[in-house]
């Protein structure tokens, strides 16, 4: 019986390792996703160039991973050590110095990479329907799942056929035969599965804790099925054309039935390259329009009274507590950031997304690197000190001034 007890210490000690193991490599991927999107995105992309270069391939282009380790934390301290590849990346990007990071770990930096790996080239799925359905990177967190439910099983079974074999071995050398404890009463097994259930649930607990409120990949399904990549993407319209409030105010404001029908009183039929939902479903665009003149009132081939006209049900999708203040138009307007910063590549979205979690500590991050854009710009005419520090050489111009040094970590900037 304690040959027994020992084998089923050593296998739930296995099954509770393997769960540590899957939840930990869910973890990293999930660190690496959260820290490209935190701290790159604004500036690369995977598979395409934007400021900066795309990042496939960049393990492979810096031969001395310590190398990249020191130009990612800080790049213009880096450039002075006079090495050849980030002299000449630097000049390619016309002298625009990367942010520095000097607070990444090494550890964080390789969960960027790996992530990184992770996500296929364009082109690598099939066009249409499939496309639309593949997954955007690996998640091994079934696997393990059903891998640690087997060998649980394994384990039991082995129990069983050990316990048989000792009764038998007792049975034939006269030993006096234990009564086996039934496993719903074996403390030692009772105690164990209760620690692995607690780490477990307050692990999820926790996870689910953290992320309450917050709704990044959120995609709902809108009443009328409205391309950005088809409008801003293909066509170029202006982001501002149609989210006039952005900067000019608090909101950016959805457009009114009005403002679609500037295009579409005399644009009533779609003849663009094919639309496909997230689920695969290709989009009938011409049908699309028609829903669009239902909430107009509008009959094609008389003309349009905008006093019938009825407000869409757009379904909201960006939305942060009502303790937080955000204002469009000091973002946009004041500190020149693009819409893609905050909202992806909107360019190339069909139904919208949440790009990103919106949370507290990510626009804290983007205020502790971003730079300030003083050129041209009156709004920050007032910090004249910075203006002297930065053509007296008191302050790296080439690290620039960032959100923070103005302000823009303080509690009352989000929270007043």
């Amino acid at each position: 019986m304690i040959v027994s007890r020992s084998i089923a210490k050593t296998s739930l000690t296995a099954i509770f390792f393997l769960f540590s193991v899957c939840f930990s490599v869910a973890l990293k991927a999930q660190d690496g996703k959260a820290l490209f999107s935190a701290n790159c995105a604004s500036c690369h992309a995977v598979h395409k160039k934007l400021t900066g270069p795309a990042l496939a391939g960049v393990e492979e282009r810096w031969p001395d991973k310590t190398k990249l380790y020191s130009w990612i934390r800080n790049s213009a301290a880096f450039l002075k050590t006079g090495d050849a590849y980030a002299n000449n990346l630097y000049k390619e990007y016309n002298g625009v110095a990367m942010n520095a990071f000097p607070t990444l770990k090494n550890e964080e930096i390789d969960a960027v990479l790996a992530y990184i790996k992770s996500v296929p080239a364009p082109g690598a799925a099939a066009p249409g329907a499939a496309a639309a359905v593949a997954p955007v990177e690996g998640d091994n967190t079934l696997l393990f799942g059903i891998l640690t439910l087997i060998l649980a099983v394994v384990a039991l079974i082995m129990l069983q056929v050990n316990a048989n074999l000792k009764r038998l071995s007792d049975e034939k050398t006269g030993n006096p035969i234990l009564v086996p404890i039934p496993f719903y009463k074996n403390k030692s097994y009772i105690a164990m599965l209760t620690v692995v259930l607690f780490l477990v649930g307050g692990y999820l607990t926790t996870k689910g804790a953290m992320g309450y409120g917050r709704s990044q990949n959120y995609q709902p399904e809108q009443p009328i099925y409205y391309s950005h990549k088809v409008h801003a993407g293909v066509n170029q319209i202006n982001c501002q054309y149609c989210h006039s409030g952005v900067a000019q105010g608090k909101q950016a404001t959805i457009p009114s039935v009005n403002v679609c029908m500037n295009c579409h009183l005399a644009i009533n039929e779609y003849k663009g390259e094919k639309m496909y939902t997230e689920t695969g479903e290709e989009v009938d665009g011409t049908a699309e329009i028609k829903k669009l003149y239902k909430y107009a009132g509008f009959e094609e081939g008389k003309p349009w009274d905008a006093a019938n006209a009825k407000p869409i049900e757009w379904v909201r999708i960006h939305n942060l507590p009502d303790h937080v203040y955000f204002n469009h138009s000091q973002h946009v307007k004041a500190g020149q950031v693009a819409c893609q910063t905050c909202h992806g590549e909107i360019q190339k979205m069909g139904e919208v997304k949440q790009f990103t979690d919106l949370s507290m500590g990510w626009c804290v991050n983007c205020h502790r690197e971003t730079k300030v854009q003083f050129n041209s710009n009156g709004f920050y005419s007032i910090y004249e000190k910075y203006h002297a520090d930065l053509k007296s050489g008191k302050l790296d111009s080439t690290k620039g001034i960032t959100v923070e040094k103005i302000g823009g970590t303080e509690c009352q900037k989000c929270h007043y």
